[in-house]
């Protein structure tokens, strides 16, 4: 133990494993008894592993230009059973409180005339599209997957950080950690017992054709992508992998009579369902973007018609906007008649006069973020900013008071995290993915945990330098989850690398990498 947590620190945050210096908590108990006999330069070869393994697979993210390694930090974070009823309550109530209010602004709007939600704050939102109002979904489900990103305050307690409807990004990065880990720490694994992970694709595909159209009895379920110039199409051709369903492009689609097809080699087949992972702008050239070639030209359409299903719906942007995200608190109360099991952090609305004046005089304390931003991209962190840039978010702020939120500075809990050959306190954050199927929101036991890896820093993303850990969910007392034991074979994963493009780029491939812009942040996780 000397070697790996010689000196290790109490950070600022709540360090999830050291109650006080050397003591564990009972939750990482095991885990320490683990790491203890283990030289930090062991450690650091086996971290050197995950890294080449997840190169060789093509599971990698762009930084200027370059494909990486996701970094996944060798050590775990853990979350207690007890702790984790919390996190899936609050997930699921937070997931079914935006399914009711999505489907009340693109229907009836009773929450905007009883005056729970300013009318204005929804017309002006970047990501409400007119274009949706008045589809239905066949079972009522528009948010299909939800990440929402959580955060533990200073006192260890669960917050909401944002909400993620769109097209999240990230379970690939779940998955292939937990994998990856079985392998290359496996005496961690006997330790400990850990809720599985593997039956992700399993719930989503279920959930995908219980939101076939009516009249459907055996749908056919395929996963839109980009492209192989996207980012994230290591995720996308994983998950239709593992559900066993076609991986198509746009142009593999067409769509007639309000209803779509599939290109194949017997002909044209029928699609019922379609997990988009397509930015709405991009999603249909008749309704969108007239120069897309990402879309399908009528999908809205055969959508409004009932003849196909798109997951997650069309239009799920206004529940990410981080004004709207003010709200979700006043939402659940008037939608479900319930309190909030999550809070959020605390969060102030800059097109409030008075609360912009408070804002303005205090930006050095505070966390300034765009409404519509993602990935970590335009957030300024006010008490590690120069004068110079909080001179310019201010400018910004009384440009478009709109278009920003302030937040409280939370110090991010902390989890033990290999720096060159020591182990150090270094932020986390987590995204639960949560799979509505119309009858239950489901939370995978574990999701994402990014890690902030510069010493100091708050922001997770990879685009900021950050990384990833495996995410443990221990079991309930007296489950039937049984211990990991050591698989029989390796299974390598097939690699979804991209190809190089080459010296040109085709109109194509240009509007790949532009949607590309928010998706890689967001597969980074994003």
């Amino acid at each position: 133990m000397a070697d790996l947590f010689e000196d290790y620190p109490l950070g600022p945050g709540w360090d999830e494993m050291f109650g006080t210096p050397g003591l564990p908590r009972s939750t990482y108990e095991a885990l320490h008894a683990t790491l203890r006999p283990l030289a930090g330069g062991e450690l650091r070869l086996r971290a050197d592993v995950l890294a080449r393994a997840f190169l060789d697979q093509g599971i990698t993210f762009a930084l200027k230009g370059v494909e990486r390694p996701f970094p996944l930090d060798i050590v775990p974070r853990i979350i207690a059973a007890e702790q984790w009823r919390q996190v899936e309550a609050g997930v699921a109530q937070r997931v079914r409180a935006l399914e009711a209010f999505l489907a009340d602004v693109y229907g009836e709007g009773r929450a905007l005339a009883d005056g729970i939600v300013p009318r204005r704050l929804i017309v002006t939102s970047a990501h409400y599209h007119r274009e949706a109002a008045g589809i239905v979904p066949p079972n009522g489900v528009r948010v299909h997957v939800a990440g929402v990103d959580l955060i533990r305050d200073e006192a260890g307690e669960f917050r909401v950080l944002e909400d993620n409807v769109r097209t999240p990004s990230g379970v690939s990065y779940v998955m292939e950690n937990r994998r990856a880990m079985a392998h290359v720490l496996p005496e961690v694994f006997t330790a400990t017992r850990v809720r599985p992970v593997e039956s992700y694709p399993g719930m989503l595909l279920q959930a995908l054709r219980a939101a076939a159209p009516a009249g459907v009895d055996e749908p056919t379920v395929v996963v839109l992508t980009p492209g192989v110039h996207n980012s994230a199409y290591f995720e996308h051709a994983l998950l239709a992998r593992e559900m066993g369903v076609e991986l198509v492009e746009g142009r593999d689609l067409v769509c007639s009579g309000n209803e779509v097809s599939m290109r194949t080699t017997a002909g044209e087949q029928r699609v019922d369902v379609i997990y988009r992972r397509i930015d709405d702008e991009f999603l249909d050239p008749v309704h969108f973007r007239a120069d897309s070639m990402l879309g399908v030209a009528g999908l809205l359409n055969a959508a409004r018609a009932g003849k196909v299903t798109i997951a997650n719906a069309v239009g799920n942007g206004v529940a990410d906007d981080k004004l709207l995200y003010t709200y979700v608190p006043d939402l659940i109360r008037y939608y479900l008649g319930e309190e909030p099991l999550l809070p959020n952090v605390e969060t102030y609305r800059l097109d409030d006069p008075d609360v912009r004046t408070h804002v303005l005089g205090r930006l050095d304390e505070l966390v300034l973020k765009p409404v519509d931003g993602s990935g970590g991209a335009g957030i300024v962190i006010g008490s590690q900013a120069t004068g110079e840039q909080l001179d310019h978010v201010r400018q910004r702020i009384m440009l478009d008071p709109r278009g920003w939120i302030a937040q409280r500075e939370v110090k991010l809990s902390m989890v033990p995290t290999l720096i060159e050959d020591r182990l150090r306190p270094r932020h986390v954050d987590l995204r639960p993915f949560a799979v509505n199927d119309g009858q239950r929101v489901r939370v995978l036991p574990g999701g994402l945990t990014r890690v902030a890896l510069p010493e100091g820093a708050l922001v997770v993303n990879s685009s900021q330098g950050g990384g990833s850990k495996d995410t443990w969910v221990l079991p309930e007392d007296g489950s039937a989850e049984q211990p990991w034991t050591e698989p029989e074979a390796v299974v390598p994963v097939p690699s979804a690398r991209r190809p190089d493009p080459g010296p040109g780029q085709s109109g194509h491939q240009q509007q790949q990498q532009q949607q590309q812009a928010r998706a890689a942040r967001e597969a980074a996780a994003c």
